[in-house]
């Protein structure tokens, strides 16, 4: 396999709340070599988290789907911003073949991105970032506190040079802390009555048979963030768990699952409760209520969350994102946007 070709993941322009009292909006666009089976140019984001549109030069048109944009009446907008998705797709594979040139690489393929993301606390506090990506690495991020760009490989030295000589970092800053806020107040308004629902999961337990772990499953919750937990005869327990991801429904809320291993012994002799809190809501399931389900339900239930992450979001690569302590203040939500900035892609 390619080496480029690592973790491909889902992402999509989304509306999702990341917390109480912060709000982000975050983009990204994915360059690849001409000759593969995945688009050239590609353009994905999030406002928050729930799925919202699309764009890439295969189909080459924006794919809208999140109720509140399509119910914006906002149209000078909209047509501003797919104008900029045009000029980037132009701006993105100019900028893939240069840094190719400073890998001295003429052939092969090859994939750049560039993520950027603006944060706004309700007591107005702001923050942004910036990331490019070559080939599944690291290759220049926006370190807006000391207003300079780190270059993690030396391929991306003469990137940064030129961006902090030409004063391209406070152009970038102005971007991400106020162009970029607006947008994602105006966003934030149009899908106030989205962003703002709370709607509480549904929560089960299931396991194959008495030998298997336990599973304890919430869906169908909004706004994303919940948590999940176990007991031993009313303690707090965390040996043998396995948290999963959040991934996103079909339908604009989320699911998560919970997975306990333990023996036959363990569970006939101790009382073991799933606990699940969400925006007010509280639920505790005992292990005794469980479900014992077929191996066609369970593959059929594994099955089902992986084609609605597939089916809910457009397919792109996005590099190994290494851990800084510059990186945004919500990690675990490294994906992006329809909505794209015509001039803060990679370029020199």
């Amino acid at each position: 396999m390619i080496q480029i070709m690592k973790p491909l993941i889902f992402l999509a322009f989304s509306l999702q709340l990341s917390s109480a009292a912060t709000h982000y909006l975050q983009f990204l666009l994915t360059g690849v070599t001409p000759g593969t089976s995945f688009p050239e140019f590609s353009a994905v984001g999030q406002l928050d988290g729930e799925q919202g549109g699309y764009y890439d030069s295969t189909i080459r048109t924006v794919i809208l789907k999140a109720d509140w944009v399509k119910k914006s009446k906002d149209t000078e907008h909209w047509k501003m911003m797919t104008q900029r998705i045009f000029e980037d797709q132009q701006l993105v594979m100019e900028r893939l073949g240069n840094i190719m040139k400073h890998f001295n690489q003429t052939e092969g393929v090859h994939t750049v991105q560039w993520v950027y993301r603006c944060e706004l606390d309700d007591d107005g506090s702001k923050r942004g970032y910036m990331q490019c990506g070559y080939d599944g690495e690291d290759f220049l991020s926006l370190d807006l506190n000391s207003l300079s760009w780190i270059a993690p490989v030396p391929q991306a030295l003469i990137t940064k040079h030129k961006w902090e000589e030409t004063g391209h970092v406070l152009f970038q800053k102005h971007f991400l802390l106020n162009e970029c806020i607006g947008w994602l107040q105006k966003y934030v308004e149009y899908g106030r009555s989205t962003l703002e629902r709370k709607v509480p999961p549904e929560v089960s337990l299931f396991q194959k048979d008495s030998s298997f772990p336990v599973v304890c499953h919430a869906t169908g919750f909004f706004p994303k963030a919940v948590m999940i937990s176990w007991q031993k005869n009313g303690e707090e327990l965390n040996e043998d768990v396995e948290l999963r991801e959040t991934v996103p429904n079909q339908d604009g809320t989320f699911q998560k699952r919970s997975i306990l291993t333990l023996s036959p012994e363990e569970l006939k002799n101790n009382k073991y409760t799933c606990v699940v809190q969400h925006e007010g809501f509280k639920k505790k399931l005992q292990v005794s209520d469980r479900r014992v389900l077929s191996v066609g339900i369970i593959v059929g239930a594994a099955m089902a969350i992986l084609l609605l992450v597939t089916m809910a979001c457009a397919g792109v690569f996005i590099w190994k994102k290494k851990t800084t302590s510059g990186g945004p203040s919500n990690p675990a939500d490294q994906d992006t946007s329809i909505m794209i900035r015509g001039h803060t892609v990679c370029h020199q």
